[in-house]
């Protein structure tokens, strides 16, 4: 009798399956407990899929994590999870993060017209610590202030270089506002360069807050910030930034009474594959405990700790449903399928800094499985997903055209950044339109709650967009 490998056998022979996230009802694959099959029934393929709730689990977690580590510790700072608004825009993403009292970190001056629309409305408190990031525009810095004179006290901008700071200084006429010093790291050694292009050298930051800022009464050092582009591991690299780090900030605590915040830029890590693992609680109880022993030798009070968290927030709220509309076999080693849109335009990461996702069937788990690539419909040759640039073997069921049901493929956690890099509502390649965008949350019962937050884009909205009538009256 011939032994039939089926995909769920792949599966569970290779990851412990089912796992957080994603299970099987009736045959169908599940999200965080969602009816992926109710949801294709109901809306199509291709939709994009934003699950609210896994962004409240995940501020809860790292700031329980946080917090204990401080109890343990016996730290006498606190703890600030900022939310990157740049991972992704969206009112309904900003303001599910708003309701578990996060801070905000800002990349641009429209950041802070995205801002003001929030405090209108309601959602954003004028105590929220704002930490202005990205290259300081005569815009950018107009902003800011008004923003402080508006009550918001907590803004803080932090100096990317040395000339942000004379531009600073021709915004400020009042008061003083709060300004930390971002710390240019050394890039890993498989990096284009040794230096990152943002912030002010390690070697002189402390000579820089002697000779501008320590004398200057309209300025009050907050912060020292750096940024590990790899973000936090537990890898020698890192540990070597942060330990360098943490020694500027002794040196600069000892000149200036009023630094009292170490920011912790490069976020946490999510799950991109199913093998995933990464040990959250060591890391933050590592962290906690460096930055405590360090500055009890030395003398100085403990810090606040800032977090950054973009992709670590959102990006496991995401996901991206198709239906493969044809396979094709090109050579003997090489079947693609088709998926109804394309994978450039909805999955940009992916294409541009090969970025891994999760990547399931929805249906079909009890067919056989075979090697497969991954194409979208545009023209494009890079428009493709498969092993050679992923670095994972593409394995999914098989399925005959016999079949009534289409195959369903999912791509899961792609909540941070696609929006923004593709343009969200704007012009895709090969004029192929923005899957609809289906929002699901859970009401006070518990109970699940989907609504189309937009629906995919139109012929006319993009001729609108290019120029051109459309010739309707």
């Amino acid at each position: 009798m011939k032994i039939k490998n089926t995909y769920f056998d792949l599966i569970e022979q290779s990851y412990y399956f089912p796992q957080e996230g994603f299970d099987l009802r009736d045959g169908y694959l599940t999200f965080h407990g969602i009816s992926l099959k109710y949801l294709i029934q109901k809306y199509g393929t291709p939709f994009k899929l934003t699950y609210l709730p896994r962004i409240s689990d995940q501020i809860r977690k790292a700031k329980n994590l946080f917090n204990r580590a401080i109890k343990a510790n016996n730290y006498s700072g606190n703890y600030h999870f900022c939310y990157c608004t740049k991972c992704c825009h969206f009112h309904h993403v900003i303001g599910t993060a708003l309701k578990e009292t996060v801070q905000l970190e800002t990349s641009s001056s429209y950041d802070l017209d995205l801002i003001q629309q929030l405090n209108v409305k309601g959602e954003l408190d004028k105590n929220t610590y704002i930490v202005h990031n990205g290259y300081k525009t005569d815009e950018y810095l107009d902003k800011i202030i008004k923003f402080q004179k508006l009550g918001f006290k907590n803004s803080i901008v932090v100096l990317d270089n040395k000339n942000e700071l004379y531009r600073v200084l021709e915004h400020v006429k009042d008061e003083p506002i709060q300004v930390g010093i971002r710390m240019a790291i050394d890039e890993e050694s498989q990096s284009a360069y040794y230096t990152s292009r943002l912030g002010i050298r390690h070697n002189e930051i402390i000579n820089f807050y002697k000779s501008e800022i320590e004398d200057e009464k309209r300025l009050q050092l907050k912060m020292l910030h750096f940024f590990v582009d790899s973000g936090i591991a537990d890898t020698l690299y890192y540990w070597g930034e942060f330990q360098k780090a943490l020694k500027i900030y002794i040196e600069l605590k000892r000149l200036c009474p009023t630094l009292d915040s170490i920011n912790l830029g490069g976020g946490f890590p999510f799950r991109n594959h199913l093998g995933f693992e990464y040990d959250y609680e060591y890391m933050i109880r590592e962290i906690v405990k460096n930055i405590k022993d360090a500055c009890s030798a030395e003398g100085v009070e403990d810090p606040d700790i800032f977090t950054e968290f973009g992709k670590y927030t959102v990006g496991e709220s995401g996901a991206i449903i198709f239906s493969v509309l044809e396979k094709k076999q090109q050579n003997d080693a090489e079947l693609w399928y088709i998926v109804d849109n394309s994978l450039m335009n909805t999955i940009p990461d992916a294409w541009s800094i090969h970025e891994k996702f999760i990547l399931l069937p929805v249906n079909k788990w009890n067919n056989e499985y075979t090697r497969v690539n991954i194409g979208g419909i545009s023209c494009d040759h890079s428009d493709y997903y498969n092993s050679e640039d992923m670095n994972q073997e593409i394995l999914l069921p098989k399925f005959s055209s016999k079949e009534k049901e289409p195959l369903y493929l999912g791509f899961f956690h792609t909540g941070a950044y696609q929006d923004s890099i593709s343009g969200y509502g704007g012009i895709k390649h090969c004029l192929i339109p923005s899957p609809k965008l289906v929002v699901v949350d859970r009401d006070e019962t518990g109970n699940y709650i989907d609504y189309v937050f937009r629906n995919e884009q139109t012929v006319d909205e993009m001729l609108k967009i290019l120029g051109y009538s459309t010739g309707k009256k």
